[in-house]
């Protein structure tokens, strides 16, 4: 359903590279304290993957997981790909790995999602970043957001998130724990201001 929206030429919805930062009223829900990253929004619905929630998994766990290294190889990652942490991308698909990455890695199933980057969910990343061969900014992730037609704006509606423009250096900055609050500095917001009540003209 929402993974057809990342066609390049999909229409593109106003929340097309956005940020969604949740309000106080998500506390209750998967949702609450997270910034999700929105890669497509159309009238048919929207996709995103939270930046913010880190898993108990690295890339070597992947690695394992996928029995594509063994232990010896493994000594041989790059730093920066033994190092990097996955994260939760939401609660579609939780099994499923997609990768976030910078525009100066492609492969056949790699799919723009901006003018900057691309989603790729296919083994041949996984390969590339573990032989030093993968994009130059990355981030992986279990799982995805997703929203079926007026969903997501019915939840704006509702005051259940502000939204700003994607900033790509948080996307990739791996300080999880000051996330949520870095986005809401960045609209000159902060968690004391943020009311559950939607304003009403």
């Amino acid at each position: 359903m929402v993974i057809a929206t990342l066609d390049p030429k999909r229409e593109r919805g106003f929340l097309d590279g956005q940020f969604l930062i949740a309000m106080p009223g998500m506390a209750e829900s998967s949702f609450a304290r997270t910034v999700v990253y929105i890669c497509a929004h159309s009238s048919d619905g929207a996709m995103g993957f939270i930046i913010n929630r880190p898993q108990p998994l690295t890339f070597p766990d992947i690695l394992r997981h996928l029995q594509l290294m063994g232990e010896e190889e493994m000594i041989q990652l790059p730093g920066h790909a033994r190092d990097m942490q996955i994260q939760e991308g939401g609660p579609v698909e939780s099994g499923r790995g997609f990768v976030l990455h910078s525009d100066d890695f492609l492969s056949e199933s790699s799919i723009p999602v901006s003018d900057d980057l691309c989603m790729t969910a296919t083994l041949d990343i996984v390969r590339a970043i573990s032989s030093n061969r993968g994009p130059r900014r990355a981030l992986m992730m279990l799982g995805y957001a997703g929203w079926g037609a007026g969903q997501l704006e019915s939840e704006v509606a509702a005051n259940g998130w502000l939204n700003c423009p994607a900033n790509d250096t948080l996307i990739f900055d791996r300080s999880l724990d000051t996330k949520y609050d870095r986005a809401l500095a960045s609209m000159g917001v902060t968690p004391a201001m943020l009311s559950m009540d939607a304003g009403h003209a």
